[in-house]
Formats: C-alpha cells, structure tokens, sequence
C-alpha cells in the first residue's frame, strides 16, 4: 500500500478530490472541510520535505527549515482554538507573544495555518518563492470551493502576521553567523576525524553547537561520557574491541540486517561512483523522514487538524535541539569514522555498507534525533503506538512496520551500527541523549490545555 500523502503529494487537484471524497460529497461551499482536514497539512509538509530534497540541504539545516515551518504553523492553529491549544510564545528561547487574530475577524485557520507553514519553510533557507506554486494552488483551491473573500484576504493577512513574527525570532538564531564561520581544520592525528571516500567532503556544520536551541537550558544540559580512548594496538582494549566489532558485522550482514540499514539510511545526497561516472541520488534526511512518520502516525490515529499540528511542530522542536546538541558533542571530540580506522590499520580494502556521512563519529545524528523524535511523537499519540513505516516506498525501498516510536528509534541504532558508520557504543549513548532531549520537549512544553 502506498503512503497517502506520497499518492497526493503532485498534484493539489488530486489533494482536493481525495479530501471532497472522504469528507463527503461536493458542494460549492466545501473550503471549510478541505482547510480543515489534516491530510492537507500533512501533504504541505510532504511538500516542503520534497523541497528540501530538491536544494540538496544537509539533515542539520533541514531542521532548521522544519522547525520554523511547524511552529509557525502551530501558532495559526493555536490562535483558532484559544480555550484547547496554548501559544509557544514565552515557551520557547527568545519567542515572545505571538500576535492573535482582531476580535471577531472571519479567519479559515486551516488555509492561514498552511500559508504560514510554506511561507517559514522556504523563507528561512530557500530563497523567496520556492513554494509560491504550491501555495498559488491552495490559494486557487480557496477561491474555487467557495471561501467568501472577506475571510479568504483575513485569512491571507494573519498568515502573513504570524509568519512574520516567527521570522522575525529565526533571525536571531545565529545561523547567518554560522554562514561566515571559519572552516573545519582537518589535523590527521591518530584517532581523529578526517574526510571519507568518495567525497571526501568537508566536516558539515562544525560550529552548529553556536545556533540558538529552543528548548534545553544549554548545549551541556545532556552531555554525554568522553568517547572511548583511541587504541588499535591493544586487542583487550575497548575501542579495540569496538572496532573489530563493526569490521566483522559488516563482512557478514544477513539479508535483514542489510534492510534495516538500508531504510534508516536517509542519506539526502548519495554520491555513486562507477568508474569514472559520478551521480547523486536523493532521499529524506534523518529529520525529513520523521516528519514523514508524523504524518503517517496522525493520518493511522485519525487525528483532527490541531492535534496534527501539534504532533508535527512538538517533533520538530525535538528534532532541532536533539541536532544542536548531538553536533556539540562531535566537533567536542572530533573522533574517527569505523572507515577511516578500518582502512588504515585493518584492512584498507574495507568499506561500510552505507556511505560515510561527512562529520565526526561520536555521537549518532541519527540515533539521537530519532530518540527524541520518538519521545516527542508518544506524548502525542501514547506509547505502543503500532504504524507502518511508507516513508521509503518513493525511494524504491520497502515499507516496515514497528511496535512503536521508540521501537523505531532503537532500531536506527542497529542501523548505523550494520551500516558501518556507527560504533555499537556510540549508538547506544546516542539514543539514551536523544531520549532524555525528547523528555524534556515533551514534558516542559505546554501546548494542549
């Protein structure tokens, strides 16, 4: 079966008719039903994923795009249903009252929701305009299902107020510092990390650790042990064993083992090399693919619009500072890649299953932001929570089913680890940090009255 909002992702006209068919039959006073039905926000967000894709945005800036996007979103919802849903205003690091809607105005909060979610989407990283179509298409949408015009230019204007006060707090992240920051000095020391083949790409984000997080007190809130010491001559050593360990499960990975690592991979740029031919192929980031479960896991639970909302903005605060603060911790130690290691004292014919990423090791980007996204999703939807993963279905990969969120989240850690990216440590540290960042989004942030 494919995933819904990958069926409905092209075309707003396929969008439209779905939502008419499952919210009853056509009239010509329908917009109310279409704005209101989650299933459209969740494709605006398939969109902006889709988006994201496209620019070639690593995972790290991507959630950046994710969190102002879902937040600006939320606080639309938020704003239409006063006595349920609580503003993030005053909740967040640096973002005061956020502007509510003149009394009495006729808004459709549905349609502001989904305007402002595109506007902060793009406008954050992308340059001005890379939704406009899609967001032409639900303004068209608007005027064809019958919105009086009143409520259509209210609704246009509160997209606009609230998308500019959620801009106005981006600005002052400190990403556009991080924009002139000097580069990653590459040492070739023992134990430390350098660039991988084939791309030997430069270290990603080293100063990340500087961007405003949202919800955590500080960057060393969560801070994990030091790594292990670096030790290749001792075979009683841990990282000894650690490496070995890696080396001989990626020379014997079962059929399933290979699938598991394949399905978390969310490698956004692969690069393939085939002689002298090299191409890129594209798929989700680690963030973009919860995003995708968030909308599968609201679409299963038969969520309203404002718990859906709330799901996808909750995930994506989790997501943003689980990144700030794993990104802290790498570029604290800078430690080797099992590949680098591997090939030069072991063997130097080795290769991971999955390509590289180009940052250090310790800790798990993955492993870790798919702890808290976990934590963020059950406070939302329960734990126990059994769903179908599609995410991977456009991508030509299978569908997988889990338990839970967290059973999803502990298996991102065998992921990495059978993908050869990862050591088995570093992965388990990981998802006990991520666990604890997720907690806290969940249990500090009061969003549901």
């Amino acid at each position: 079966m494919r995933n819904p909002i990958v069926c409905l992702r092209h075309n707003l006209t396929v969008v439209c008719c779905s939502i008419v068919f499952i919210t009853g039959c056509h009239t010509p006073d329908d917009y109310d039903k279409i704005f209101n039905n989650p299933l459209l926000y969740s494709n605006t967000v398939h969109e902006l994923n889709t988006v994201v894709m496209g620019n070639n945005f690593g995972p790290i800036i991507a959630s950046r795009n994710y969190l102002y996007a879902a937040i600006a979103g939320y606080e639309v919802i938020a704003a239409g249903h006063p006595k349920e849903y609580a503003s993030l205003g005053g909740q967040l690091h640096g973002l005061g009252t956020v502007p509510a809607p003149a009394a009495g105005e006729k808004i459709n909060y549905g349609l502001a929701a989904l305007l402002a979610y595109c506007k902060l989407g793009e406008a954050v990283t992308f340059p001005e305009g890379s939704m406009r179509t899609y967001t032409d298409s639900l303004k068209k949408m608007a005027k064809e299902h019958g919105m009086p015009a009143d409520m259509y230019s209210n609704s246009l204007a509160y997209a606009d107020t609230v998308a500019a006060a959620i801009m106005r707090w981006s600005k002052k992240d400190r990403y556009l510092e991080t924009r002139g920051a000097p580069e990653y000095t590459v040492k070739d020391s023992p134990g430390r990390w350098v660039p991988t083949p084939p791309a030997y790409a430069s270290a990603m984000e080293p100063h990340w650790s500087t961007i405003r997080y949202v919800v955590m007190d500080s960057i060393d809130q969560f801070i994990p042990p030091p790594p292990l010491p670096f030790n290749v001559t001792d075979k009683n050593s841990p990282y000894y064993k650690e490496v070995k360990l890696i080396q001989n499960k990626v020379d014997s990975l079962t059929q399933e083992e290979s699938f598991i690592a394949e399905f978390w991979d969310d490698n956004p740029f692969k690069l393939n090399v085939s002689g002298h031919l090299m191409f890129g192929t594209k798929k989700f980031s680690p963030g973009g693919h919860w995003m995708s479960i968030t909308g599968i896991a609201a679409e299963k639970a038969k969520a309203d619009l404002p718990t859906t909302a709330t799901a996808y903005a909750k995930t994506a605060i989790a997501l943003f500072d689980a990144f700030i603060q794993c990104w802290n911790v790498k570029y604290i130690y800078n430690t080797a890649r099992p590949e680098t290691v591997i090939d030069k004292y072991f063997d130097p014919n080795w290769r991971p299953h999955l390509q590289t990423p180009p940052f250090p090791e310790y800790t798990c980007g993955h492993c870790t932001i798919s702890a808290a996204a976990s934590e963020a999703l059950t406070s939302v939807f329960g734990d126990n929570f059994s769903y179908t993963d599609t995410t991977e279905l456009e991508f030509g990969i299978n569908k997988r089913s889990f338990s839970s969120f967290r059973e999803a989240a502990l298996e991102t850690m065998d992921s990495r680890f059978f993908g050869g990216i990862h050591f088995r440590y570093s992965t388990v540290v990981s998802n006990r940090m991520g666990k604890q960042i997720g907690e806290l989004v969940a249990t500090r942030l009061k969003m549901k009255k």
